[in-house]
């Protein structure tokens, strides 16, 4: 009867398709990249840059105040059938007794150090790089800490070593985590790794 009275059989479906199928095709075809983005993107490793900071600044921090306390105006300590030996020693330079007339200068490179490595852990993706940077950051804050508040005054403060194996200078764990840090940071740009988790394409 619709047929002989001229009103179209298939007009409203043939428009706008069957409920349920071409109508909710598009929007979740269109969605689907947006909700691959975040699987395909590595999380941020702000947490574990600190994390890694403040264990070598803690470390640093007591190791300095027990050697401090017990091995000041004492024989050293050997260990390990003389190859290593425990004793205090007052650096008023860089990392290994190092420009020992330039205290203040290393006190303001630290700062900047800090202050970039601060900067750029908000774009880090790549676990490896967290930590190498957080090496670093709790290194340099570890003897920073010692040109601030100890003697003779803030920014010259002279830094506490108390690590000595065979022809090598005086250091401590802030020296080593800085050391281990420089290693990892070359290590990782030479293979490639980025800041943000991926890999450069040779």
């Amino acid at each position: 009867m619709q047929a002989a009275r001229g009103t179209p059989l298939t007009g409203p479906a043939q428009a706008g398709g069957v409920p349920g199928t071409q109508g909710t095709s598009g929007p979740s075809s269109a969605s689907q990249p947006a909700a691959n983005r975040p699987a395909s993107q590595p999380k941020r490793r702000v947490g574990v840059l600190v994390g890694v900071a403040i264990l070598v600044l803690a470390l640093d921090i007591v190791t300095k105040v027990v050697v401090v306390a017990t091995l000041s105006n004492r024989v050293p300590i050997s260990l390990l059938g003389g190859f290593l030996h425990l004793r205090v020693s007052r650096n008023p330079g860089a990392a290994f007794s190092l420009g020992t007339s330039l205290t203040a200068l290393y006190s303001l490179i630290a700062i900047t150090v800090i202050i970039v490595i601060l900067r750029t852990s908000r774009r880090i993706r790549s676990l490896p790089w967290a930590i190498t940077l957080g090496l670093l950051l709790g290194g340099a804050t570890g003897n920073l800490t010692d040109r601030i508040f100890r003697y003779p005054g803030p920014f010259r403060g002279w830094v506490v070593d108390w690590i000595q194996i065979p022809h090598w200078p005086v250091f401590n764990l802030a020296d080593s985590a800085i050391v281990c840090g420089g290693i990892l940071a070359v290590l990782l740009s030479a293979r490639g790794t980025r800041l943000d988790g991926l890999r450069e394409r040779r």
